[in-house]
């Protein structure tokens, strides 16, 4: 009588806990991520011009071109596309009114809400600068001035500073004459920190345009 008992009793707790699907009487709930039937999930994403707008670490691109773009957007902006400066430089690579009607761009406006024809107006002002510097980053690479060891990177970046006029004073009088922005950044800076980089495929070209197309 007490193996029934026993088996039966056994069997009963058996199916109690079979019925209540493995799940403890005395559940134990953590309302830091417990949402219950009468509440509602909500959570937002940032806009893209949140986006355009936030800081960013420079990836670890190592002496690629795309290092090379990314640590001058960084320079330049934050990598800010619709970033207009105090003294009136524009976009991702601050580029001067004058400087964008060169390369076929009159509408600034257009051109802040672009990041496509800020992409190509980058690359198109490399080509012209390239172009430009081509005498003297055949004759300058590999010495170095001031302590700086001049590259066709540095140069191409020194440019995208202070224009190809002040590069070509810097090389041409032993690094005498300096350059700096309106914020007191010199182009020695940048030939230093640009230095290194793979630039060679940019191909030289006089009448490089941005097109918006």
């Amino acid at each position: 009588m007490g193996k029934k008992w026993i088996f039966y009793i056994g069997l009963f707790a058996s199916l109690t806990i079979l019925c209540s699907g493995f799940r403890p009487f005395n559940a134990k709930l953590f309302p830091w991520f417990h949402l219950f039937e009468t509440e509602e999930l909500f959570y937002t994403v940032p806009t893209e011009v949140e986006l355009n707008h936030t800081s960013f670490d420079v990836p670890f691109t190592g002496k690629t071109f795309i290092g090379f773009q990314q640590l001058l957007a960084w320079r330049e902006s934050q990598g800010k596309y619709y970033k207009v400066n105090s003294l009136g430089y524009l976009g991702k690579y601050q580029f001067g009114s004058a400087t964008l009607k060169i390369l076929g761009i009159r509408d600034t406006l257009s051109f802040l809400r672009s990041r496509k024809l800020q992409e190509k107006a980058f690359l198109a002002n490399l080509s012209r600068n390239k172009w430009e510097l081509r005498n003297e980053i055949d004759k300058y690479s590999g010495k170095v001035i001031r302590g700086i060891l001049i590259t066709e990177s540095g140069i191409l970046a020194a440019a995208h500073l202070g224009g190809p006029g002040s590069v070509k004073r810097f090389l041409r009088t032993n690094g005498r004459r300096k350059f700096k922005d309106g914020y007191g950044t010199s182009i020695t800076e940048y030939l230093r920190d640009f230095s290194g980089y793979d630039t060679s495929f940019i191909e030289p070209n006089e009448k490089a345009k941005a097109r918006h197309y």
